[in-house]
């Protein structure tokens, strides 16, 4: 990870960690750098934004960079990181920008950058910008005269995405009770509109977004809401995203969580009996539960670990040949439709896998086992150092001796925020608890946490 960009660009407060300067200088380097690439036009560069309050500053930013670097910045305004990346790969496009900070609350917000097949951007672009933004390269050429760059609307672009994601399945969903929680972000504009045009009667809560409002107590990460919806509601599913719906979690019509390892076995499953899994194969993270792995050994299906972060394993998926991979926490890739985690995607796949096997929600997930698991976050004033020290690095090891062969911990640090990230697998979810707090007490006792 660089100085600024993490593993999901470029993230912090608005106005504090991620300035308007900032963002200006990053649409300097990106009008510049592709621009380079051309002798006969200039270079075609497309935003997306969530609906954060920020976003719009950051958006006038960017535009303002790539323009006076001689780029044109193409506007989808507000829409989802996925239909960033279908209009990087389908309409041209040097790179894309999603300015968003996924489920963090409004006050933050970030940059990611795409490069032309949809995909995050190489990490040495990302080096590069970083060093133009604190003045360690030299300074670069305005435009002038014609070459200054131009802000184009391409909000047909998002209703192009949208059209496609209608395509994707092969039955209608007539008759069927969807309950879709927006988190009053991007999927606001796009989810409803998709599922209602497939024939589901639909039921919408927290699509108004209002600058403030985005992820606050409502979508992926708080899916408390969605769950008593399903239920009062009568619904036969719900699904819920984040703030820029790359991300999909699912409740069952029971109102039981179905989370992203459950769906990617039940998805991988169903693909693997059509024949359409390639080489029988799901990329996972390293924190996928050991449940997934132990249900996917039973039928037959392989696996492979990347580390924590879904362009690991969309660079995975990519190099091999693979059609489905992603994380625990919703970021689901389906390699033959889209390049990047898309949460409206998913919900699509997890309908069609129900309307084809005709089969209730919870009792496709049932069939995988849940190993308990507890994560817990720190705030800690340097990741580095923590990982670092050696009575953290002790307490680590203890838990690894203690667990054996019967459980697991995993220790890692945070790619988007000031945090260490604890997770512990185990038996039973009193011994998880045990080995998460020993390593958090010792980085409290060592006075490395920030609060």
């Amino acid at each position: 990870m660089g100085k600024y960009f993490g593993t999901d660009g470029f993230r912090g407060k608005a106005n504090v960690e991620l300035t308007a300067e900032k963002a200006f200088k990053v649409g300097r380097y990106l009008g510049w750098y592709y621009g380079q690439n051309h002798e006969d036009h200039r270079a075609r560069i497309i935003i997306g934004k969530d609906t954060r309050r920020s976003s719009y500053m950051l958006e006038d930013a960017l535009c303002s960079g790539l323009t006076s670097s001689g780029a044109d910045a193409y506007l989808l305004h507000v829409t989802t990181t996925p239909s960033v990346s279908y209009c990087c790969r389908m309409d041209g496009f040097d790179c894309g920008i999603m300015i968003s900070a996924s489920h963090n609350p409004y006050y933050d917000n970030g940059i990611k950058i795409m490069r032309a097949n949809g995909q995050k951007i190489e990490p040495e672009i990302e080096e590069k910008v970083e060093a133009y933004i604190d003045g360690e390269v030299g300074e670069l050429p305005y435009a002038v005269e014609d070459a200054i760059g131009r802000t184009i609307d391409y909000s047909a672009g998002r209703n192009r995405y949208i059209g496609y994601l209608m395509t994707i399945p092969t039955r209608a969903f007539n008759g069927w009770k969807v309950g879709l929680d927006c988190a009053n972000g991007a999927s606001s504009v796009i989810a409803k509109s998709v599922f209602e045009a497939l024939g589901a009667k639909t039921f919408v809560i927290h699509n108004q977004p209002d600058g403030v409002n985005i992820n606050d107590h409502c979508g992926s990460t708080h899916i408390e809401a969605l769950q008593q919806f399903v239920v009062d509601n009568g619904l036969d599913v719900g699904f819920a995203f984040d703030g820029d719906a790359d991300r999909c979690l699912a409740v069952d019509e029971k109102g039981k969580v179905v989370n992203g390892d459950q769906i990617m076995y039940l998805c991988g499953k169903y693909l693997h009996e059509i024949g359409n899994l390639d080489h029988d194969m799901i990329v996972t993270t390293v924190m996928s539960n050991l449940g997934f792995y132990k249900t996917c050994d039973s039928i037959g299906l392989k696996y492979q670990q990347t580390a924590v972060g879904d362009k690991y394993v969309a660079e995975n998926m990519m190099a091999n040949g693979y059609v489905l991979g992603g994380e625990q926490s919703g970021h689901i890739i389906f390699g033959k439709y889209a390049t990047t985690g898309d949460g409206v995607l998913t919900s699509l796949m997890v309908m069609q896998t129900m309307l084809e096997k005709k089969m209730p929600l919870s009792m496709m997930a049932d069939e995988m086992q849940i190993y308990p698991q507890v994560l817990k976050n720190i705030v800690v004033y340097d990741k580095a150092q923590t990982q670092a020290n050696e009575k953290v690095k002790a307490a680590v090891q203890a838990a690894v001796d203690g667990l054996g062969d019967s459980g697991r911990i995993l220790v890692r640090e945070s790619g988007t925020e000031p945090k260490i990230r604890v997770m512990v697998e185990a038996g039973t979810e009193e011994e998880c608890e045990k080995w998460v707090d020993s390593v958090i007490d010792v980085i409290r006792e060592e006075g490395l946490a920030a609060k």
